[in-house]
């Protein structure tokens, strides 16, 4: 039961930089009919977090508003099920959560339907670091790409979270994978989670050595970095090719703070991709936000089932994760950003 205890929490109230990420205290969220209350062990941290802390996420201004908690995963221990979810949970199974935002926070109530049995070989760490970025990637993967065995691909940022969980589910699909990362220290990881080839970005040539890797071109490119790379990765692509794109990590700054000039020359130098030019060409250009498809709830389900199924099998392996205090979310929101970090991040309530 919930009575007596007290919930953490970080809040932003308004956009800004690191600050903006307030630590609050409250009461503990009680399960209402269809739902159960999860006391958090883990919280998962993902880029997007930023961009929302900065008012630069569509989803958050669109579909709730400041202020807002920002996070989109959790896992711990049941600690209260609502009367219609009895059938399907009980108090103390260890769950993974989904929220639509809400995350940051030691005790969530979320809907049954986003909740999802935790593999018992992964610790709580482990287990908040998939579901944001497999599922993503599963997505793109799956639901927009739809991998043949034995194609080339090109993975940006391939030890982040969505990258490093690309090139595994890349790799389960039969893909031919060249990884690329920004620092020296990041080509191991990448290769443990599926590269065939990695290009470290600070002392390769990026695109003469991708030409170098796959002279043919590229069957997908999966891009989150935005306007330096985009229109190279188009350019990139074999006929028949397909850039995703998933995010703009070159347009954001990595001191917290937006320079609303450079956003604004980037934003204009940002490709824009000609329908005359792409049939001709035969390529395409699609792209992908999870936040915008509670629409496809089913869909998403589906894909958790997949990959949670794939790691209970030991087909997906768990990634790297650095863990902060929940009350550390500016410091975890400054590491993330910096570029440097390598699979996820965890906030611990």
């Amino acid at each position: 039961m919930t009575s007596g205890l007290s919930r953490r929490y970080i809040e932003i109230a308004k956009p800004g930089g690191y600050e903006a990420l307030v630590c609050h205290e409250g009461p503990v969220p009680r399960a209402h009919k269809n739902e159960v209350v999860i006391a958090c062990e883990a919280v998962g941290v993902n880029y997007a977090d930023g961009i929302i802390r900065m008012g630069l996420y569509a989803s958050a201004k669109a579909l709730h508003g400041y202020p807002i908690i920002p996070g989109f995963e959790v896992a711990g221990r049941v600690i209260e099920v609502g009367e219609a979810a009895q059938d399907r949970w009980s108090v103390g199974d260890h769950v993974i959560g989904l929220s639509l935002f809400g995350g940051y926070t030691s005790h969530l109530a979320l809907p049954a339907d986003g909740v999802f049995k935790k593999p018992e070989h992964l610790s709580f760490a482990e287990a908040a670091a998939l579901p944001t970025v497999f599922l993503t990637a599963w997505w793109m993967i799956h639901r927009q790409v739809h991998p043949r065995p034995k194609e080339q691909w090109l993975i940006h940022s391939a030890a982040g979270g969505v990258g490093s969980a690309l090139c595994q589910i890349g790799r389960l699909a039969g893909a031919q994978i060249i990884g690329v990362v920004g620092a020296a220290h990041k080509i191991d990881h990448a290769r443990a989670m599926g590269a065939n080839e990695v290009i470290c970005r600070t002392d390769q040539d990026l695109w003469s050595r991708a030409r170098e890797c796959s002279p043919d071109g590229y069957d997908a490119v999966f891009d989150a970095n935005g306007v330096d790379t985009l229109a190279q990765s188009y350019a990139h692509l074999a006929p028949t090719g397909r850039v995703v794109v998933y995010g703009f990590a070159s347009m954001l700054p990595k001191n917290g703070r937006l320079n609303w000039l450079k956003l604004a020359w980037d934003w204009c130098r940002t490709p824009r991709f000609s329908p005359l030019k792409m049939t001709q060409h035969n390529k395409s250009v699609l792209a992908a936000n999870l936040s915008f498809l509670q629409s496809h709830a089913p869909s998403l389900r589906e894909g958790m089932h997949w990959v949670l199924a794939h790691f209970e099998s030991g087909e997906l392996t768990p990634l790297p994760v650095e863990t902060f205090p929940l009350a550390d979310a500016p410091k975890a929101h400054q590491r993330i950003e910096s570029g440097q970090s390598v699979g996820k991040l965890i906030l611990i309530p």
